[in-house]
């Protein structure tokens, strides 16, 4: 494993903006569309995670601080880790107007600067589908993990593959965009069992886009259409992003 990714690589420039990490959450989150997406994010973290109070939790990725904050608020040991600053100053201004306990760091999720088996959870959302060399972000998670892995990606068998490629043929252009990667189950399943851990529960959110979702901006109609298409099966094969629980496998 090498020491860094490189730092011309978009995961990286794009979240080194101030106006980018001052603008995230709203971007995000903002609107009814984006509260339901959050609102989903909080419960299906919680229930993956179980007991949090007490329980030392790394957030890699962190971002903005939001699933960091969420896990300190129920009372858990947490660690933020980010590449950027810029995102970081918002994590720990939150933190602060929130008086919740939270540390947050510069790092990399190549390389994390943490000993093994050193959290009982090591949680990463929307990092892996951006970051240069997936495999060992995931790699990272699951060295510096005693018990549980939570990570997210978009599906390779969802409409996010359509946008994922038409952003890297713009970027293949020179066009300023995210492109960003989308996975099979198997794959991800895979790196995870190299790692010693499996897969024991995974949520899928959507089947539909998120942006059509906010364009219509009706919570009360996205969940009376998209949970028409999960009781006729579309959720489990087409939903994302995909949000998975892996567990270590003890010898």
């Amino acid at each position: 494993m090498t020491d860094s990714a490189p730092r011309d690589h978009y995961s990286y420039t794009v979240y080194a903006d101030p106006e980018t990490a001052r603008t995230f959450d709203d971007r995000r989150f903002g609107g009814p569309i984006g509260e339901l997406v959050a609102a989903t994010q909080a419960r299906v973290l919680a229930n993956f995670v179980g007991r949090i109070r007490g329980r030392p939790i790394l957030d890699v990725g962190t971002g903005t601080g939001r699933a960091a904050l969420l896990m300190a608020r129920g009372g858990a040991k947490v660690v933020g880790v980010d590449a950027s600053e810029e995102m970081l100053a918002v994590a720990r201004q939150r933190a602060r107007d929130q008086g919740a306990a939270a540390t947050f760091t510069i790092g990399d999720a190549h390389k994390l600067e943490f000993r093994d088996r050193s959290f009982d959870v090591a949680m990463s959302l929307r990092v892996i589908m951006h970051t240069p060399r997936w495999t060992e972000c995931i790699g990272e998670l699951c060295r510096v993990a005693d018990q549980l892995v939570i990570l997210d990606y978009p599906s390779a068998r969802s409409v996010a593959r359509i946008q994922s490629a038409t952003r890297r043929v713009a970027a293949s252009f020179g066009r300023a965009t995210e492109p960003y990667r989308v996975f099979a189950d198997a794959e991800i399943a895979a790196v995870l069992g190299r790692c010693g851990f499996r897969v024991r529960s995974v949520h899928r959110l959507f089947v539909l886009p998120i942006a059509l979702h906010k364009a219509l901006g009706s919570p009360r109609a996205t969940l009376a259409v998209e949970g028409r298409l999960d009781r006729i099966g579309l959720l489990k094969w087409f939903g994302s992003p995909v949000t998975l629980v892996a567990e270590r496998c003890e010898l």
